[in-house]
């Protein structure tokens, strides 16, 4: 079982003298067996993972994506969460937060400046090689969730609509009622933070202001969105088991997806994800009102080999008002 990570954005995490970082462990099969990408630095003479620091308002999901890209070439989604090692550096500490990512045939390619050599390495070759005896932490994680079936998976996302206008200045009819101007920011970063997973689908409440916080993901990657009435408050009041059911369905698919609904909403929501997750990962999912922040997510990663069992849970907010 994969452990969770809670975040925020670079601006609330990072302490002083505290450096935040975030990276990969990118793993293919070959010929069935695990193999696992060591990049080679010039600057320390070392090999390590792709990783680097977060840039100011990136999420550690966002900015693990982006370094690998930068790094070696590969345009990643992330996986199960691995772990989170910390050591001493000269300006104090570093935290690096790390996630599996499944690469298939996709090529490395150094950038020539950070890493000038990769190769793919079996995991007990990579323990030999690592520099850091702290990078091992991650390693093992990966090895482990390979062992039980768990290191291949499909991300589940829960998203809370962004911010809306309030209720009390909203004559109209409520599911009319749009997002107020900073929900319509948190809607951007929603979409920054989604394209860290890359869910092909998105199934949202037709209601406007679940539709305008998923509509910048929807149409940055061309994802299939699905408008479902069981999602909304006034269906979900009505009738919890459809509501219910809307949510068991997204497992039939077996494919990433964003479900984007309403703060009522959330517990008939959890409450068929917990059904689908072992007690210690149930702990883990919210459960006092309002359960997620305007623009939250929660993230689960969905076993390719065990239907519907999940094997990771992750929290995050991409913006902080």
């Amino acid at each position: 079982m994969a452990a969770p990570i809670h975040d925020a954005t670079a601006a609330t995490t990072q302490g002083a003298g505290e450096v935040i970082a975030a990276g990969t462990l990118c793993w293919r099969l070959e010929k069935g067996h695990l193999q696992v990408l060591l990049i080679h630095r010039p600057r320390y003479q070392d090999w390590s993972w792709p990783k680097g620091k977060l840039d100011p308002g990136e999420t550690t999901p966002e900015c693990a994506v982006r370094e690998t890209f930068e790094e070696v070439g590969l345009s990643v989604k992330l996986g199960i969460p691995l772990a989170t090692i910390t050591y001493p550096v000269s300006s104090g500490e570093k935290v690096v937060v790390y996630w599996a990512a499944r690469t298939d045939r996709l090529r490395p390619v150094p950038d020539g400046k950070e890493v000038d050599r990769v190769q793919w390495v079996t995991p007990e070759k990579a323990r030999d090689l690592l520099s850091n005896p702290s990078d091992v932490e991650p390693l093992d994680a990966l090895v482990a969730a390979h062992d039980a079936k768990n290191l291949q998976t499909w991300p589940l996302i829960v998203v809370r609509h962004a911010k809306a206008k309030p209720r009390s200045s909203w004559s109209r009819a409520e599911g009319d009622r749009p997002l107020a101007a900073t929900g319509r920011r948190q809607a951007i970063a929603v979409s920054r933070l989604l394209q860290a997973w890359n869910p092909e689908r998105v199934v949202s409440s037709p209601w406007e202001r679940c539709v305008q916080t998923i509509s910048p993901y929807v149409h940055q990657r061309s994802a299939k969105l699905k408008l479902v009435d069981a999602l909304t408050e006034r269906d979900a009041a009505r009738r919890p088991g459809r509501t219910r059911a809307s949510v068991e369905r997204v497992f039939d698919k077996r494919r990433p997806v964003a479900l984007c609904t309403h703060r009522p909403v959330l517990p008939l929501v959890f409450s068929v994800l917990g059904h689908h997750m072992p007690a210690a990962l149930r702990e883990l999912l919210p459960v006092d009102d309002p359960y997620l922040a305007p623009g939250e997510a929660v993230i689960c990663q969905v076993s390719s080999a065990n239907q519907g069992r999940i094997v990771s849970v992750e929290q995050f907010r991409a913006y902080d008002d």
